[in-house]
């Protein structure tokens, strides 16, 4: 038995050079210690995702993220995040008297991406992507999972064919916070993630300059008329519409977009969304949903290879005019006038960004949203019962500082100023005081660390 034993280990001694030799062979060289980021991007949002395999290839990603927030105001039991509705609680409320100080984890993140088998000459994808803010109001031990994206693709040269749930295509911009909220309700609706199937076609124009063409239709989420079925009529909401049409160049290089993870070229063009439903309070009479806007993206000091980031600087902006279409926070509320004859809430929304980053590590970003009401006399003179306290505008500046301690650490810190003015403004009792108004303001400071996976 001793013999046995033995040769065993001397087999083991022999062979662990051997293993540790394949070992350093394959083992990806992305560990770049302290002089990091040797990708453009931290994490597997880097070239840093190694395929395992499943039915097909499968990468597993995905970041930890711990967050801390302190707040003029309390937010809530979601006060880690800007407000989800805009409205920052008003000046004279008591929860404008009380601060606020969070820990969360909740929006750790982790997905698995699918290659699929071929397919008439495309490849096949997939992705499955969830977090953990499923319920904010549940203990910290134990946040629900949230699906956040679940998709399957169909993708040739030029053509792709998307369907399951994913971004809404209204609005491109998302703006580059360290809070999670990426200003989606102060004039950059980049959310929600909606079940969809969506058509992308590049037309090449020249090597330099491309056209991008998307359309799709998506879940028609206008408010709750949607799922409760309360209709006299054949149907309720029809399906939205949503399009964009994007000149793509590569005339001005690359320089970072959110987070400093992507690299982006010059990019321009209009996007849109387009819905109807049928709503039980307007005596199942339709009201239109419908949105249309202005987005680009500039280069303004481009990477020197197309992958470092060191003194690269870049602005995003984006501008908007939207109907009904609080389902994704690109106006507040959905309604205005009296119940019988309802007409849509319109508004419009603008922003920009700007990211700079000094070095390969180091990158600050800073930006100006505002969402407003569009003609302040309809929301005024209104009877509906979401037009007492409405957002006339509201807006968040921000500014915040993000650096790489290796491939896989980050470090950021940020300041965030929200504003919210309001419109026909009701007393505590719920009575009208006529001709005022109102202002919440919320400073905020966050610091984040994440880990990319």
């Amino acid at each position: 038995m001793k013999k046995v034993f033995g040769f065993i280990a001397a087999t083991l001694l022999l062979a662990a050079p051997v293993m540790g030799a394949e070992v350093t062979a394959t083992a990806p060289a992305y560990n770049c210690d302290f002089a990091p980021s040797c990708e453009v991007a931290p994490g597997v949002y880097g070239k840093m995702a190694s395929p395992v395999t499943s039915k097909f290839n499968l990468s597993i990603g995905g970041f930890v993220k711990l967050d801390y927030a302190y707040n003029s105001v309390n937010l809530g039991q979601s006060g880690s995040l800007a407000p989800g509705t805009g409205q920052v609680p008003k000046t004279s409320s008591a929860l404008a008297q009380r601060e606020q100080s969070i820990f969360t984890a909740r929006q750790s993140r982790f997905w698995l991406k699918v290659g699929g088998p071929t397919f008439f000459g495309a490849k096949t994808n997939a992705l499955i992507e969830a977090d953990f803010y499923g319920d904010p109001s549940l203990a910290a031990e134990s946040p629900q999972l949230r699906m956040r994206q679940a998709w399957g693709s169909i993708d040739w040269a030029n053509t792709s064919f998307l369907f399951g749930q994913a971004y809404d295509t209204f609005g491109p911009m998302v703006a580059s916070t360290v809070d999670f909220r990426s200003g989606a309700s102060f004039g950059t609706p980049n959310n929600p993630r909606v079940p969809q199937i969506r058509l992308t076609q590049k037309v090449n124009l020249n090597p330099d300059n491309a056209l991008k063409l998307v359309l799709g239709v998506q879940d028609p989420n206008q408010n709750s008329n949607n799922n409760t079925g309360a209709y006299s009529t054949s149907f309720g909401a029809a399906v939205n519409v949503a399009a964009q049409a994007m000149w793509v160049s590569k005339a001005l290089g690359v320089a970072p977009g959110y987070w400093g993870l992507p690299m982006n070229s010059l990019t321009a063009g209009f996007f849109g969304l387009y819905g109807s439903q049928k709503v039980a309070d307007n005596s199942n009479r339709s009201v239109d949903s419908w949105g249309y806007g202005f987005y680009t993206f500039l280069p303004l000091l481009k990477s020197g290879d197309g992958k470092n980031r060191a003194m690269t600087l870049s602005f995003e902006g984006q501008g908007y005019l939207a109907a009904n279409m609080a389902f994704n926070s690109a106006t507040a509320t959905t309604f205005t006038g009296s119940t019988g004859a309802l007409a849509p809430a319109k508004g419009y929304g603008l922003g920009g960004q700007f990211i700079f980053y000094p070095t390969q590590d180091l990158g600050v970003a800073a930006g100006y949203l505002r969402r407003a009401a569009l003609n302040y006399g309809r929301y005024d003179n209104s009877t509906y019962a979401t037009a007492n306290n409405y957002q006339k505008y509201n807006q968040n500046i921000f500014v915040n500082v993000n650096y790489d301690l290796n491939a896989a650490v980050r470090v950021a810190v940020e300041y965030e100023n929200l504003y919210t003015q309001y419109g026909k403004v009701t007393d505590v009792a719920g009575g009208p005081l006529a001709g005022l108004s109102a202002t919440g303001t919320a400073n905020i400071a966050r610091l984040a660390l994440y880990y990319f996976f």
